[in-house]
């Protein structure tokens, strides 16, 4: 049977506890049986095997055996410069794998910010006796003493509550603290039963005695650290796309260069020869600047987002957050402000907004003396510091604070006296001296507070409270409620001055003599208020394409009246699914659900969220979560991304999640997707960049075979170009140094299925760029190896300086015509001269820092003997110049061509 619906005394015998606590030998063989009261971590890989998977995945193990393959053919033929070709790619395989491991490696900080959230010590009844007891030190049966303030060390079914409220917004997502005591509770869900307290919530006011009945990893608490340890982690797009990308090159690059092997050996090549052909057919084709400059870019991506006050933890979620086509978004402290706030009034006999107070005529005097109850009737601390809010109810602090508003207390008005709120009477009272004599202000449940009522403070003073009046109060009461407003009554009366409140004492009046016959001042509706920036961040994510979902722990009336004031919902009739409806789904309703056009979630549990989070990403949904909870942290992990507020997030949440919010701005969520999206823009032209030179690089391999001429280029220079001159260029388009597309937030995001290497883009530099590429590298290196008197048939040595300029002729053709290039490569559309220098002042840096490279490698006695170069004179820089225009002017017809073609397509097709 649930503990919830027992009563205290079965509660008690069902733990074989007693009000008095256990024996202290008793809790020392529970403690035995149950283990401590802490969250254990689940095991998981061992850091070191995390780093070696970085150096031995396919990518990897193709570099190896290619160096592997240099250092025997050093071995067996020395001077031919395969060792320092060995020693060049296990340094790729270093860098690339120590960039994969920053990338990906993740440190587990969720399980230490869990155990921040439980307090070190807790007051315990044992034999009898009260004392401190260590937290984890408790078991079920013990018996923990709470007061305003504590932290509930575990889960704890209520036996005795004087006046308890409890925040559990960490835990259950509710907005406001709610009222707990002893009563058997009816609610089959545990977070949200009345007697019960969870482990990571704290009181905010009253005290409370309780009996613990879960601890440690049985807790709610507990299960939501096992539920964020043991999701599995969700690989982003882009992860999931360089891991494809990376295996089908290398494939390919294999493929070739054994093809390519065999047939120098059916031509009858030699057997080192043709080794080196193949080596140099594999690396040509392994773009070994993939990783790196992936993760160099992503690194630059999140610090332009956190200029933008998106912190992100890891980096794939910049790209991912820029897929995204849901948002499951928590409503406490994400869309709204997590903070209470009064919105609207019944006063004087009518309904009013509080933003319309300000030019209001107040003949009855019913603002005062609201603000006079406002301000007195509380039981907040003051200010911790000079300036600050008082401590106490959030609820509280936001009644005390409009009070203020609207005038506060009369002067000298103090409290003599006070009627404390509880769980049964669902109100307050406080007796104050005023000048005009002593007075009882009284606020509460509106259904607690309006029997007391006689009469009604109206603008011609007090009027009766009959049954006409009472039917237009709950007709008030009715609709703020069902704007999801959070309904108070405020009431007061006079009293003659004398003795305060002493229920039972000779001479005193009990509290019931002194609640009676009361004037109501007001109806007050309080609700957390949406941010301001969130209805245009709403609407642009609706521009965007991108589907917003709220999933709340609160009221399904308190969240549709927050989805509507936002847009989120403009439907007459949106689906809102409650926890309880959501436990009865099976995973194929729960999609069938997700079809409906406006979708609201609300009392919903922490798994319950994750179930949600797996429904979309079944549908092919790439998923986005916020949320600021603990019970938010088991869904932040499992979506694509997971995003966490930064101030009112708790830790767990911010370790668990991708990406934080600094500013707890849902509309910096926007400007984050928008980065997201300009990063994946920026990648593939990136890659369109540096594959187009992988043409050049392989075809002086296939014409070293095939026609039996001198390798025009050698595989250090690839090198050289690959991870030396066309790095920092690459990395200047792909580091998102340029502007977003204006139109990237005005289209859908791309589809789940969406490859990074597309067809157009293959064609494009494989099959257009790239062969303008490699004819001029072709054609430069013959003149100039013409020039020094070569004739065909003849294979000179590595060593002579003729081929030497002939083969840096080459490599220089090829660095040029990459210079022009990364001009083309900003746009897959516009025009070179459309897209500006100005703003991307990197580019021009990186073509600088190339330009100075390759005067390195020719120019310095170290440059020619690491990469086999020779210097050459000015003309044949010109050479290759005519070669370079003539690629720039066919790819801008290229353009040209393919925008008339989009303008042609259907509104809303894709490029």
């Amino acid at each position: 049977m649930r503990i919830q619906s027992l009563s205290v005394d079965q509660a008690l015998r069902s733990l074989n506890s007693t009000a008095d606590g256990l024996t202290a030998a008793e809790a020392a063989r529970r403690l035995a049986e149950y283990g401590p009261n802490r969250v254990e971590k689940v095991g998981g890989e061992h850091l070191l095997l995390r780093f070696a998977r970085e150096f031995t995945h396919f990518f990897a193990l193709v570099l190896w055996v290619a160096a592997a393959l240099a250092f025997v053919a050093a071995h067996f033929q020395p001077g031919e410069g395969m060792g320092r070709l060995g020693v060049a790619i296990v340094g790729v395989i270093l860098i690339n794998g120590l960039f994969s491991f920053w990338q990906e490696y993740k440190a587990e900080r969720a399980v230490a910010a869990l155990r921040r959230l439980l307090p070190p010590q807790v007051t315990v009844r044992r034999d009898g006796g009260v004392g401190l007891l260590a937290a984890e030190a408790l078991v079920p049966g013990d018996i923990v003493l709470f007061a305003e303030g504590d932290l509930v060390p575990a889960d704890c079914r209520v036996i005795e509550a004087f006046g308890l409220r409890v925040n559990a917004a960490t835990v259950t997502g509710e907005s406001l603290p709610r009222a707990h005591d002893a009563a058997p509770s009816a609610e089959e869900a545990l977070p949200f039963a009345r007697n019960v307290l969870l482990a990571g919530t704290a009181v905010v006011s009253g005290q409370a005695h309780a009996v613990v009945f879960a601890t440690g990893m049985r807790t709610e608490f507990g299960r939501i650290a096992h539920l964020t340890q043991a999701a599995g982690e969700a690989r982003s797009p882009l992860q999931r796309e360089i891991a494809r990308l990376s295996r089908l090159v290398a494939a390919l690059a294999c493929g070739v260069g054994i093809a390519f092997f065999f047939v120098g050996q059916a031509l009858g090549m030699p057997f080192w020869a043709n080794l080196l052909f193949a080596i140099g057919i594999i690396v040509a084709n392994v773009p070994e600047g993939l990783a790196p400059t992936v993760t160099l870019a992503l690194a630059l991506a999140t610090q332009r987002m956190a200029r933008r006050n998106a912190l992100v933890r890891h980096l794939p979620a910049v790209e991912a957050l820029g897929a995204a086509t849901v948002i499951c978004c928590d409503k406490t402290g994400t869309l709204t402000q997590n903070r209470m706030a009064v919105r609207r009034l019944w006063v004087a006999g009518e309904s009013v907004a509080t933003d319309t107070l300000g030019g209001r005529a107040d003949a009855s005097g019913a603002l005062r003396v609201l603000a006079a109850n406002a301000t007195l009737c509380h039981n907040l601390e003051p200010p911790a510091r000079a300036g600050g809010e008082p401590r106490g109810d959030p609820m509280e602090v936001a009644l005390a604070a409009f009070g203020a508003g609207l005038g506060g207390a009369p002067a000298g008005a103090c409290r003599v006296d006070e009627i404390p709120f509880d769980s049964d009477r669902k109100r307050m009272s406080v007796l104050c001296d005023t000048a005009a004599g002593r007075m009882l202000y009284c606020k509460g449940a509106p259904e607690t507070v309006l029997p007391l009522c006689t009469g009604v403070l109206g603008r011609n003073g007090v009027e009766a409270l009959d049954d006409a009046l009472r039917t237009r109060l709950a007709a008030a009461e009715e609709a703020m409620t069902g704007a999801g407003l959070r309904v108070l009554a405020f009431a007061h009366r006079g009293l003659a001055h004398g003795p305060g409140v002493d229920a039972g004492a000779a001479g005193k009046p009990v509290a019931a003599a002194l609640e009676c016959a009361l004037v109501l001042a007001a109806l007050v509706g309080l609700e957390d208020p949406p941010r301001p920036q969130v209805p245009a961040a709403v609407a642009r994510c609706s521009a965007a394409g991108i589907r917003v979902v709220m999933v709340t722990g609160d009221h399904p009336h308190t969240a549709a009246a927050i989805a509507r004031e936002i847009g989120l919902v403009q439907g007459a009739a949106p689906l809102v699914v409650s926890g309880d409806e959501l436990r009865r789904m099976s995973p194929t309703q729960l999609q069938l659900a997700l079809d409906a056009p406006e979708i609201l979630f609300a009392r919903v549990a922490a798994e319950q969220k994750m179930r949600i989070v797996e429904a979309l990403r079944r549908k092919g949904e790439v998923v986005a979560v916020t949320g600021d909870g603990v019970n938010d942290a088991p869904a932040l992990k499992v979506a694509d991304i997971g995003i966490a507020m930064g101030i009112a997030g708790t830790d767990v949440a911010k370790a668990a999640a991708d990406l934080i919010l600094l500013d707890d701005n849902f509309a910096t969520i926007v400007d984050a997707i928008e980065e997201g999206r300009a990063v994946f823009d920026n990648i593939r032209k990136f890659l369109t960049y540096i594959l187009s030179s992988n043409i050049p690089e392989i075809v002086p391999y296939l014409a070293f075979v095939l026609f039996r001429i001198p390798l025009p280029l050698t595989i250090i220079q690839i090198l050289a170009v690959d991870l030396g001159t066309d790095m920092l260029p690459a990395l200047a388009l792909a580091l998102g140094a340029e502007k977003p597309d204006p139109e990237v937030m005005r289209r859908p995001p791309r589809r789940r299925d969406e490859r990074l290497l597309s067809w157009g883009l293959v064609a494009r530099a494989y099959l257009f760029l790239g062969v303008f590429e490699a004819v001029a590298a072709m054609v430069v290196f013959f003149i100039v190896l013409g020039a020094g008197g070569w004739r065909y048939g003849e294979l000179p040595a590595a060593t002579d300086p003729r081929y030497l300029q002939a083969t840096t002729a080459c490599l220089l053709t090829i660095v040029l015509m990459q210079v022009m290039n990364l001009f083309l490569c900003r746009h897959p559309l516009r025009p070179v001269l459309g897209s500006g220098l100005a703003p991307n002042r990197l580019l021009l840096a990186g073509v600088a820092a190339e330009l100075a490279l390759t005067l390195v490698v020719v120019y310095t006695p170290a440059g020619n003997w690491l990469f086999g170069t020779a210097p050459v004179g000015a003309e044949v820089w010109l050479y290759a110049l005519p070669f370079a225009l003539a690629m720039g002017a066919a790819e801008e017809g290229r353009k040209s061509w393919a925008r008339h073609a989009s303008r042609r397509q259907r509104p809303g097709d894709r490029r």
